[in-house]
């Protein structure tokens, strides 16, 4: 009977090990990660990744912390309904939130869905507006659609020798963006009289 007892205690032990093994919880990311992740366009398959297990956690930071990245995702993840039931008007909610926090990935988002009528109408005066905040702050993304933007005869002249300073000396490891943005410049550059290409070049705009 003992040895009986004695079996049944370590079989429950190794179930009970096994069982809690496959359970992972899963810490809610940190701001670093979160925007790395923003960044590299990771931020929504992270959350599928990890079982839509950090909802709530996600939901308290964007809303009630009110931290630009978490409100940058919760948006994202209403507006698709990611994990939860989607919300596109609440979403874009969440991402206005964040671009008036500064976050250049949340300016450049709405800038660019202005300017594909991404959720909403086309306008390019309001994807000009966005747009030019994120390239300030050095969003490479929205420096190159707003190049786009221009050279397709769209927005002020005035505004061409800063967008081309902040082309001339972005950096990039990409050969495609790198041939892409040497198009673009040269495109611009043919907007603009030869002394102004030559100032912006030195950062003189």
């Amino acid at each position: 009977m003992l040895r009986l007892l004695i079996s049944f205690l370590m079989l429950f032990s190794v179930t009970l090990f096994t069982h809690g093994a496959s359970i992972k919880a899963v810490q809610v990311y940190t701001d670093d990660i979160l925007l790395d992740l923003i960044k590299e366009n990771k931020h929504l398959s992270q959350v599928v990744i990890d079982e839509c297990q950090l909802v709530q956690d996600i939901e308290a930071r964007a809303t009630i912390s009110e931290k630009p990245a978490f409100q940058f995702l919760w948006g994202d993840m209403l507006a698709y309904g990611v994990c939860i039931k989607k919300d596109i008007p609440l979403g874009l909610h969440y991402m206005r939130e964040a671009a008036d926090q500064g976050l250049p990935e949340a300016l450049e988002q709405l800038g660019r869905y202005y300017h594909v009528g991404k959720f909403m109408q086309v306008d390019m005066r309001q994807a000009i507006i966005f747009l030019k905040e994120a390239a300030s702050l050095q969003n490479l993304n929205a420096q190159i659609r707003l190049a786009e933007i221009y050279n397709a005869g769209n927005g002020s002249p005035l505004d061409f020798p800063e967008l081309y300073a902040q082309l001339h000396h972005s950096v990039t490891d990409d050969k495609k963006i790198h041939r892409k943005i040497s198009i673009l410049l040269s495109d611009l550059a043919e907007k603009m009289p030869t002394r102004v290409v030559n100032m912006a070049k030195q950062g003189k705009y």
